[in-house]
């Protein structure tokens, strides 16, 4: 035997034979070893057993030499040997299946180009550019998160990221059938649960197959109990900026309050927000709020706490409107949900928002319909609900008041009750209904967890119901002696003489507006030439906030303004207009009056009277080349009132009253300081809900500058 040989044992010898040698082996085999017995001390086994008498035949003798060779705990060489054959011929097999089903599946993938796939590119946070001219597909996540990936270059490779997860699962279905289910939270199946569930659907796996068991999934889902969806519209709230657009969140509907709509404490709230640091100032949080320099921050909260933030605390009025989801697309939302509730991905206030977010996690479940690009590059809340109608994405529709409008409602049936009775409502009976202390009336139950049954009209500011934010004019007017055509575009939002169904009473809040004017370049009565094409203005932001003073709304009536626009300097004979930048804040009150809308069935609405007036002090400043000294400062008044004449018309009439100091001058001719009144007027008509005409009128009561009138009549569309 060489050297190298390896004994073999006599259970696998005697295994090899034919039967036919067995019998004269084995007999053979018996006399050797009672030979050798003859010279060594006999085992105790055999002599209490009597085995050197045994007359076994040979089967037997066969079976009980395989039994020792097999059970004798002294042969550890024939165990060990045994053992790791077989972990390594059963590791073989489980190889050799992951193998075969990664064939399988890959060839499937390649030839479905499965990599590049809509759905799997949805899923990965990849987000197309469609929106301009120079659109062109993406070819990288938005995540730059390692968490997010199975390899490293999973953010600009969707190919090697779809395989990683082939393996996964292959490694995971390989498993022999008997193999217990094993606990792997932090696994790729447990971790990207809506990728592992659109493959094995598109690759028609059977997922029971993949035996993984994943608690903290488990937990998760079975807490929230998804069944149904719904976006929830909370109006804008001027009184904090960060709202001042409005607010859209999802409603996570279980089975008891999909079937209930008041069981609100079986719902949860998913809440996209900006992680912002409250340590930093309004303007710079702002900024970093525009700029993508916080983080969003998605919130999964017991329903009833975040209704309240918006029905009591901001009292904003609500509308939740369900999604024509299928259940099956309610569940793969919420394991993609699971995928990024934690990632760290930059907020934008005006792109990717809250209402983005929910088109993007629609657009998982829908890839085909593109809803995210289907929306302007600056995305608004109202905007976002008005799309999903268009796409018929909205079924049932719900009105929740918030405690401001039920405090208005009860308000407005006492003083209609009142007026028929002859007999007007007290100073303290009015201060009883309006104040949010001593009148509790609410939405919802006491505990907070259920909503009540309320008997107001649903008032006339459901988003579905507005313009569209974007609205282009084009106009003619008169200037002094000079005539002109006016072109001008605003990216949002609306203000106090636009359509007002579908927006808060007295809204009136506008961005990235500009105004090009083209003159007819004649000369007026001093001499004087305009240039033949000037920018007239352009708007940051200007906004007012109106919470009458007489009404159960609470909050302040104020102003604010950042642009720059053309002004005529009434320092010096014969000024003529000038661009400056302009910064003004305005704070006062305002009032109600009139009669209070009442639907057709009676029921009184929680709105206010439908007209106001409004008193402000104002303070300003302007800077500028071509005015004295280069800048301004003023202080004043602004007074003016708003009139609804009908649903299709209205009117606003204004006097501002700007007292201005440029500072002294020694010449004579200049003035340093002045009063600058000005009248306008404004007359709005609604064609439809996306055309308009508007009559604007100004005049400067000043003697020294070249033009004090200023008329126009323009064509509005709104898009």
């Amino acid at each position: 035997m060489s050297k190298h040989s390896k004994p073999m044992s006599i259970a696998s010898t005697l295994s090899a034979i034919r039967p036919r040698a067995r019998l004269p082996l084995a007999i053979t085999g018996l006399l050797l070893s009672a030979q050798a017995q003859a010279m060594l001390p006999t085992p105790l086994t055999l002599v209490t057993t009597g085995g050197l008498g045994d007359t076994t035949d040979t089967a037997v003798i066969h079976d009980k030499i395989i039994n020792v060779a097999i059970t004798n705990p002294n042969n550890t060489s024939v165990n060990s040997s045994s053992s790791q054959s077989t972990k390594k011929s059963t590791k073989n097999s489980q190889n050799t299946n992951a193998d075969q089903l990664l064939t399988t599946w890959r060839a499937q993938v390649q030839a479905d180009n499965l990599a590049q796939h809509i759905t799997w590119r949805r899923l990965l946070y990849v987000v197309d550019d469609k929106k301009g001219v120079f659109a062109k597909k993406n070819t990288k996540s938005e995540v730059d998160d390692a968490e997010f990936f199975l390899t490293p270059n999973g953010q600009q490779d969707a190919a090697a990221e779809l395989d990683a997860l082939l393996v996964a699962m292959a490694e995971q279905m390989s498993l022999p059938a008997n193999t217990a289910r094993t606990v792997a939270n932090d696994s790729a199946l447990c971790r990207f649960p809506a990728r592992v569930h659109w493959l094995a659907e598109t690759l028609n796996i059977d997922k029971a197959t993949l035996q993984v068991d994943c608690p903290k999934l488990d937990d998760w889902m079975a807490t929230i109990a998804p069944k149904q969806l719904s976006v929830m519209f909370a109006q804008e709230y001027l009184d904090n900026p960060i709202s001042a657009f409005g607010h859209t969140l999802l409603r996570i509907d279980s089975a008891a309050s999909a079937k209930d709509f008041t069981q609100i404490h079986h719902a949860y709230a998913l809440n996209d927000t900006v992680d912002g640091d409250n340590k930093d100032n309004f303007a710079l949080f702002t900024i970093k709020a525009m700029s993508g320099r916080y983080d969003n921050l998605i919130e999964i909260d017991p329903y009833p706490a975040k209704l309240a933030d918006y029905l009591k605390d901001d009292e904003r009025d609500t509308w939740t409107y369900q999604l024509d989801l299928t259940p099956a697309e309610v569940q793969q939302i919420m394991r993609h949900v699971w995928e990024t509730k934690d990632l760290s991905i930059p907020y934008y206030f005006a792109t990717d928002n809250c209402a983005s977010e929910i088109l993007r996690l629609i657009d998982v479940v829908r890839p085909n319909q593109q809803l995210l690009s289907q929306l302007p590059y600056v995305v608004i809340p109202s905007d976002v609900v008005n799309l999903l109608s268009r796409k018929s994405l909205l079924t049932n529709t719900r009105y929740t008041p918030a405690d401001g409008t039920l405090r208005q409602a009860q308000l407005n049936t006492a003083k209609q009750k009142a007026h028929l009775s002859n007999q007007p409502l007290t100073k303290n009976e009015v201060n009883n209904i309006t104040s949010e202390e001593s009148n509790l009336l609410s939405s919802m139950s006491k505990d907070g967890q259920t909503l009540l049954p309320f008997t107001v009209s649903a008032p006339d500011n459901n988003p579905l119901d507005r313009h569209p934010m974007q609205r282009a004019h084009v106009g003619i007017g008169q200037r002094g002696d000079n005539s002109y055509i006016d072109i001008g575009l605003r990216a949002g939002f609306h203000d106090t003489l636009d359509g007002s169904s579908g927006f808060g009473q007295f809204f009136n809040l506008e961005g990235l507006a500009a105004t090009l004017r083209f003159y007819d370049n004649e000369e007026d009565s001093n001499g004087n030439a305009p240039k033949s094409a000037v920018l007239q203005n352009f708007t940051l932001i200007r906004g007012r906030s109106f919470n009458p003073v007489n009404s159960a709304k609470k909050g302040k009536t104020w102003g604010a303004s950042i642009e720059a626009t053309r002004v005529n300097d009434g320092s010096q004979q014969d000024g003529t207009d000038h661009l400056v930048g302009s910064t003004a804040f305005e704070y006062g009150k305002s009032w109600a009056f009139g009669a209070p809308r009442t639907d057709t069935s009676g029921l009184i609405s929680g709105e206010m009277p439908p007209q106001l007036c409004y008193a402000f002090g104002t303070g300003a400043i302007q800077a500028g080349r071509g005015i004295n000294k280069g800048y301004r400062v003023g202080a004043g008044v602004n007074a003016g009132c708003l009139y609804q004449i009908n649903n299709h018309l209205r009117a606003q009439a204004e006097l501002q009253l700007p007292y201005w100091y440029h500072g002294s001058s020694d010449d004579s001719n200049v003035r340093g300081h002045y009063w600058q009144p000005i009248t306008t007027l404004g007359l709005h008509y609604d064609i439809d809900k996306k055309q308009a005409l508007r009559l604007d009128a100004s005049y400067e009561w000043q003697n020294r500058i070249d033009a004090n009138d200023d008329i126009k009549l323009a064509y509005m569309r709104y898009f």
